[in-house]
């Protein structure tokens, strides 16, 4: 791979061959330290502002981060179509570790549920973040990569990553 670049470098993977069939692993490192980075993840503020596809807002009600602490939130789709999420942290490590287990759906549509682990972890000036979900069966994560678009937001060429997480954290690392 070539050198990192905050900016714009983003590596994505359905399927590796040293993982499941049932993960999606998204992988960024970003120019910022780990206790910066993981503000970004775990402050409702921040999370507001890059949380989710480009067009989509996010609401948070909870955000209780500690391992039994809830986060609950809202994703409103370009269309105006709700999506509200609930996740259960089951590990904090504070600024290396942040596990849970999350269900969500589209209002009116069927749920989705996986366990979702992400990493910090520094590297040289920077902080690599990966994002693993797990899901039950195979079927589970495609229908999640097909319907909702879960690997093309981590996609460097994807219309959804311009306004993601990808790019919100290079962008604002001095924000407070």
């Amino acid at each position: 791979m070539s050198p990192r670049n905050a900016d714009t470098e983003m590596a994505a993977s359905v399927v590796d061959t040293t993982t499941s069939d049932r993960e999606i692993r998204l992988s960024r490192t970003f120019h910022a330290p780990p206790e910066l980075v993981w503000e970004a993840f775990t402050n409702p503020k921040h999370v507001a502002k890059w949380w989710g596809p480009k067009g989509f807002t996010t609401t948070t009600e909870i955000m209780d981060v500690r391992p039994g602490g809830e986060w609950k939130h809202v994703m409103k789709g370009p269309d105006g179509t709700l999506y509200p999420n609930h996740s259960v942290y089951t590990a904090v490590e504070k600024p290396r570790l942040i596990a849970y287990k999350h269900a969500g759906r589209r209002e009116g549509g069927p749920g989705v549920a996986f366990e979702a682990f992400v990493t910090f972890e520094p590297e040289g000036d920077g902080t690599r973040v990966t994002l693993r979900q797990v899901f039950t069966s195979p079927e589970a994560r495609d229908k999640v990569i097909r319907e909702f678009g879960a690997v093309e937001g981590g996609n460097p060429t994807s219309r959804a990553s311009r306004s993601s997480w990808l790019t919100w954290l290079p962008r604002n690392a001095t924000s407070s």
